[in-house]
């Protein structure tokens, strides 16, 4: 859990510098979604450009993440949860 936790929160920051080298450089009011103006207040759409730069931080430390395990270790995660499972209800019938 503490190894997620530290991907979410490096992505955190790389969307901070992300978001403010953007808007730094485009104004939010000429920005267009679609083809269309986007008529929305400047702290919403900084807002929501936020987000999505967390987002996309955030899925691109997942990725980096997976793909640093070795294979054998990534086909061996289904047969370790099943493992927990039947420990898990085999706990509960007690």
């Amino acid at each position: 859990m503490s190894h997620w936790i530290k991907l979410l929160w490096l992505s955190f920051f790389t969307a901070v510098l992300g978001e403010t080298v953007f808007f730094a450089v485009i104004d939010p009011q000429l920005l267009y979604l679609f083809g269309q103006p986007v008529d929305w207040p400047p702290m919403v759409v900084y807002s929501v450009g936020f987000f999505m730069f967390w987002g996309l931080t955030a899925l691109t430390a997942a990725l980096v993440a997976l793909l640093q395990k070795p294979g054998e270790e990534v086909n061996r995660e289904p047969e370790i949860r099943a493992r927990h499972a039947r420990e898990k209800d085999q706990l509960r019938s007690i």
